[in-house]
């Protein structure tokens, strides 16, 4: 049986990638009518550095969704710490309950020259919902 997508959880860590992907997945939410969640795994690191990462990454996602007319209102927001992968495969769980995973083709970590960046590949091995890969220079039209 086919039910409709109602909520996607895009994974965001500020980079060109997740940027592209976030830009993608309103443009799918605008057409369903569906919810997004911008999901962050706060790693280890970041922890360790005292960033205010999910601060700056909430301000870069308004402008991203005041930019293509997305209405914030269907816009959550959900911070964690736990790695990337780890992470989004529990945003099909409540309480964001996720149909479809997006995330960019490559992001900020260690591998960020490969074509499909290490945490994609582990979603596309074992995520258990669609999963959405949308390759750098992608339009999200």
């Amino acid at each position: 049986m086919n039910q409709p997508l109602r909520t996607i959880a895009v994974g965001f860590d500020g980079s060109p990638s997740a940027e592209l992907a976030v830009r993608w997945s309103f443009a799918l939410a605008r057409q369903l009518d569906a919810r997004v969640v911008l999901v962050h795994a706060v790693g280890l690191l970041q922890r360790l550095e005292g960033a205010d990462a999910p601060e700056r990454f909430l301000e870069s996602v308004h402008r991203l969704a005041d930019e293509v007319g997305f209405d914030r209102r269907r816009l959550g927001w959900h911070v964690t710490d736990g790695d990337a992968c780890s992470v989004l495969l529990r945003a099909t769980d409540e309480p964001i309950g996720a149909d479809l995973l997006v995330v960019g083709s490559r992001g900020q970590g260690v591998h960020a020259g490969l074509m499909l960046g290490s945490t994609s590949l582990q979603l596309a091995e074992r995520a258990t919902i669609p999963l959405v890969i949308v390759p750098a220079g992608r339009d999200a039209d």
